[in-house]
């Protein structure tokens, strides 16, 4: 039986969301995941992890001119309510989701068929951390259905060379982050911290990485969540439209 869900707008109503009342929901992760990616024409596109799907519905909208959209997600429930929210939104034709394990990534594509491969993993490493008892919570938080070593060796299989993988990741991982990335040949090319406030330490950060790319990390400026005042800085909104630039 599914989990008890919503129906909800997102992105001042440019999309129509079913997920779920106890998450994976849409929360400000996926629209900067979604707002820092580079998507350019002719690209095929992967979202490693996907859930409902909300990342690759704001992309699909966002970068019409791409050649195509695919998700790999390990839950049922989750590929069902994505592929229904396809429908929904009239992008079952540009967004194609499937059920499998990036820990077995060579069962379900061929080695660099992708451009842009993207993910929002994890945040904790479960040998860190208290696990949750509820088993969709710990896929989700604590990395019990894959690590980031496991991400990051499935998105340097897929990508073409030069291709570009992008991440939001807790703050508190991203040394951790780097050296693996370095490891699977997936070159460090843009960070971004994001901080909750100013005179805040950040809570997450967001990357963009380059197969077999040229060393060179360019650090680009803090992202507010808020301002001094307490209020959405109007960084963060541009980010919840579908015209704004990319965030890094």
């Amino acid at each position: 039986m599914r989990a008890e869900t919503s129906r909800d707008d997102i992105l001042f109503g440019e999309l129509n969301l079913i997920q779920p009342l106890e998450g994976p929901r849409v929360s400000v992760d996926t629209i900067l995941l979604a707002a820092a990616s580079r998507v350019k024409r002719g690209d095929r596109v992967l979202e490693l992890g996907c859930a409902h799907g909300a990342v690759l519905f704001i992309l699909a909208r966002k970068y019409p001119e791409a050649a195509a959209f695919e998700g790999l997600e390990i839950r049922e429930d989750l590929v069902e309510m994505a592929r229904e929210n396809a429908r929904l939104n009239g992008l079952d034709g540009r967004v194609h989701v499937s059920r499998g394990d990036l820990r077995e990534i060579r069962k379900f594509y061929a080695a660099e068929s992708f451009d842009v491969v993207l993910m929002n993993p994890p945040y904790n490493d479960p040998e860190r951390s208290r696990v949750s008892p509820r088993s969709a919570k710990a896929v989700a938080r604590h990395g019990t259905a894959c690590s980031l070593a496991d991400v990051f060796s499935a998105a340097s299989f897929l990508l073409k060379p030069r291709g570009r993988f992008f991440l939001v990741l807790r703050a508190a991982r991203a040394a951790e982050a780097l050296t693996l990335l370095v490891q699977k040949a997936l070159e460090p090319k843009r960070i971004r911290f994001v901080h909750p406030g100013p005179g805040k330490e950040a809570s997450t950060f967001l990357l963009a990485a380059m197969k077999q790319g040229r060393g060179g990390l360019v650090v680009d400026p803090p992202l507010f969540i808020t301002n001094e005042s307490g209020n959405y800085t109007s960084e963060l909104l541009a980010s919840y439209r579908l015209e704004s630039p990319p965030c890094l």
